[in-house]
């Protein structure tokens, strides 16, 4: 027969694990800021207000330190009036803030 205190310690831990998510669901949450980071920039360096975003990629970043700020890493295409361009973007997990960096390759088509 279980005994009050593992039943309640049993419930807390239930409860622990509900609220725990995955790393799929955590950079899911926070993919439309990002997209949206990124096109905004896009928009603004190809003088192209028409321009749309394609997610390419995305990982969790460990924190730097223990207990540390976790971050989320998206890869993001952006294209438009002819231009293309790859943005690194960077936002903490649980946050609307997010970072957009140019990537290294522009490629401009004709």
């Amino acid at each position: 027969m279980m005994t009050k205190s593992s039943l309640l310690a049993l419930s807390g831990l239930g409860l622990v694990l509900a609220g725990c998510a995955s790393d799929q669901q955590l950079l899911a949450n926070d993919q439309t800021n990002a997209v949206q980071a990124a096109v905004r920039r896009g928009q603004f360096e190809m003088s192209c207000p028409g321009a749309t975003g394609t997610m390419l990629s995305n990982t969790l970043l460990q924190p730097v330190l223990w207990n540390g700020i976790e971050r989320a890493e998206y890869t993001v295409g952006v294209q438009g009036c002819g231009q293309k361009s790859t943005y690194i973007v960077v936002c903490q997990v649980g946050s609307a803030s997010c970072l957009a960096v140019s990537g290294r390759n522009q490629a401009f088509t004709q």
